[in-house]
């Protein structure tokens, strides 16, 4: 390690030789562009997902898998070879076993490295991605020891990142290049002295896809070998990439490294938490975008306007911040924000997106002092009120009985509590869902703070904002001393999402101790974040896990999302409870699972293992800005 090089995390061999826990803990290493690279401390691919080369295609939802791994095997001057990869077969073998032979993992300015000892040789690999280029730079380096010979052998697939490709499926079309291999006319791997010598790995086994109920194993194709000869401190340089090829692969390292440590500001807790931000922020095809989550999420408006403030804002990154808003407000269609979804398609498909988005919007204009951005988004936003006011999509329209919003219909789960299982929502939420009214309320008043900003009248939106606020105030308040999770017709169970009351700037309860926020931290609050539903309730689910259609009813039944204690900070200090020491499982679970990074969900019971996502956008956002308020 170089002087100027900083270590984030750092693993010992009782983690890194240890399965349950080497390979229960990931890195990521993004492009820029929605592509990736990421894997396990300990070298065992436990996800389809898992890879070196994981490449975008126009949106990032659709990416491909490119190189799976890259094996080293260690040739001695007495002849021994030593395999320091690990793989799982569908056997059950774990076979080589190269983890036990890792002495350290490390994120050097957020870049991986590992190092094994094998005896008297020492030998360092270190990873990193070109920003902006789908392409993955990987550098071999003799530490100690005598000579040794080093082979690399690329392992490699096209396929869907969501899928699995098998030998008998389809032929990979591999072609000898002057230093290494192009294969299926998508890719190169390129690096020294390459002998081409396909074979296909047959059963390569991914233990988190079956724990997952999905299916569980791949073929992976050996094309070859790469070779070189090192005495200490020489190295071994290969490159992965689809597209234009790249600088030397050292180079890339020490590029990708330099930029990363330029956005390490404030103590290691923040610094931490802005790398880990960078990683969600991608520039695609139509202009600056948010990734929901890696490594199998797309681009999700909700998702990405929620995060807006910890992304763009705490990291000082506004102007990028104001593409994408503008970005964004081009998508406006009969009041609503589009919501791409993993597909790749885009659809109009929630009811709080927009009004995050407006909150965004709010947030932006607040802290930058954009009066160019207010006037040129009060149009379009402006509209957004008043398609809301006569109704939109999936009956989303204000009752003119209360003036408060409404929503829904059989079989549709249009609030961020969205999971619907064989066409049946398991959190349907109809009616007038809680938090979606103090969206529109804060809407309504962030609306009239951008007009004026804008040098415009609030042009009557006064009246509609004191009815709204009048009967939330009279209509959500329940007995129990918390509020209603929908009303029309009314849910009394216990759930997160009445914080927003309190804590947003424009919140119709902010400021008012009425005990509900109380209620919310007895019952909900954990280390990691905010239960879903409360436990006592009889639909309460303590377990994210199972097959697609288990982890999914569990979802928004018990399950604990980190991006809550945001709203949940924000409304504890709007009603003068505490909140230190509020992130102290939070900043310790950095180090647990997605590593520098927070996890997307995790189980509602103790000890809350985490789930979902291992590195979640507005997991990230959240903690970061409450960590900086």
């Amino acid at each position: 390690m170089t002087s100027s090089e900083t270590t984030g995390f750092r693993f010992g061999p009782q983690v890194c030789g240890t399965l349950a826990a080497g390979a229960a803990r990931e890195w990521l290493v993004p492009d820029g562009l929605g592509g990736y690279a990421g894997g396990t401390v300990s070298g065992l691919r436990t996800r389809r997902y898992h890879g070196l080369l994981v490449v975008a295609g126009e949106v990032p939802a659709r990416r491909m898998m490119a190189l799976a791994s890259l094996d080293p095997i260690l040739r001695t001057p007495g002849g021994s070879e030593i395999r320091l990869a690990t793989h799982e077969w569908a056997s059950g073998a774990v076979q080589p076993e190269g983890h036990r032979l890792l002495s350290s993992f490390e994120l050097v300015d957020g870049a991986p490295r590992w190092r094994w000892r094998a005896g008297e040789t020492a030998l360092q690999c270190d990873l990193a991605m070109r920003t902006g280029y789908p392409s993955v730079a990987v550098v071999y380096t003799l530490l100690a020891g005598p000579p040794v010979e080093l082979a690399v052998e690329p392992l490699c697939t096209w396929r869907d990142v969501h899928g699995e490709r098998h030998a008998s499926s389809s032929e990979l079309p591999l072609r000898a290049t002057n230093d290494g291999v192009r294969v299926a006319d998508a890719f190169e791997i390129t690096g020294p002295d390459f002998t081409l010598d396909p074979q296909w790995y047959v059963g390569v086994y991914h233990r988190e896809e079956a724990a997952r109920g999905l299916a569980p194993a791949e073929d992976l194709l050996r094309v070859g070998q790469f070779h070189a000869r090192l005495e200490p401190g020489q190295r071994l340089e290969i490159s992965a990439f689809a597209g234009a090829a790249p600088p030397p692969a050292s180079s890339v390292v020490d590029a990708y490294r330099r930029r990363l440590r330029a956005l390490a500001k404030g103590d290691a807790v923040e610094a931490t938490l802005r790398r880990a931000a960078d990683a969600f922020i991608v520039r695609t095809a139509n202009g600056v975008d948010v990734v929901a989550g890696y490594p199998w999420f797309g681009a999700w408006s909700r998702d990405t306007m929620i995060a807006y403030e910890g992304l763009f804002l705490a990291t000082g990154r506004a102007d990028e911040g104001r593409e994408l808003l503008r970005g964004y407000a081009a998508t406006l269609s009969d009041g609503m924000l589009a919501n791409t979804a993993d597909t790749g398609q885009v659809e109009y498909n929630t009811a709080d997106a927009t009004l995050w988005f407006l909150h965004a919007v709010d947030r932006h204009v607040t802290a930058t002092g954009d009066s160019d951005l207010s006037a040129e988004l009060v149009k379009p936003l402006d509209e957004v009120l008043r398609h809301h006011l006569d109704g939109t999509r999936y009956g989303i329209r204000v009752d003119p009985a209360d003036g408060l919003l409404t929503q829904g219909g059989p079989g549709y789960a249009l609030t961020w509590m969205d999971a619907v299982v064989g066409g049946t929502a398991i959190t349907p939420r109809q009616g007038k869902a809680v938090e979606l009214n103090a969206l529109w309320i804060n809407g309504i008043a962030a609306l009239s703070s951008l007009r004026r900003r804008a040098g415009l009248s609030g042009d009557g939106l006064e009246p509609l904002l004191a009815r709204a606020t009048a009967s939330f105030r009279r209509r959500f308040p329940a007995p129990g001393g918390y509020l209603y999770d929908v009303v029309d017709p009314v849910s009394a169970d216990l759930r997160p999402n009445q914080v927003l009351a309190y804590g947003l700037p424009h919140a119709p309860l902010r400021g008012q101790d009425d005990g509900a926020v109380r209620a919310v931290a007895r019952t909900l609050l954990t280390p990691l974040g905010l239960r879903t539903l409360a436990p006592s309730s009889p639909a309460y689910r303590g377990a994210h896990r199972g097959d697609p259609a288990g982890r999914d009813q569990a979802y928004h039944q018990g399950t604990v999302w980190p991006w809550l204690i945001g709203p949940y900070a924000d409304a504890a200090r709007s009603v003068g409870l505490p909140t230190a020491r509020l992130l102290d499982g939070l900043v310790a679970h950095l180090s647990e699972w997605g590593v520098g990074s927070v996890s997307e969900t995790a189980d509602g019971d103790a000890p809350h293992d985490a789930t979902g996502c291992p590195f979640q956008a507005w997991s990230v956002a959240e903690v970061l800005r409450t960590y900086r308020a």
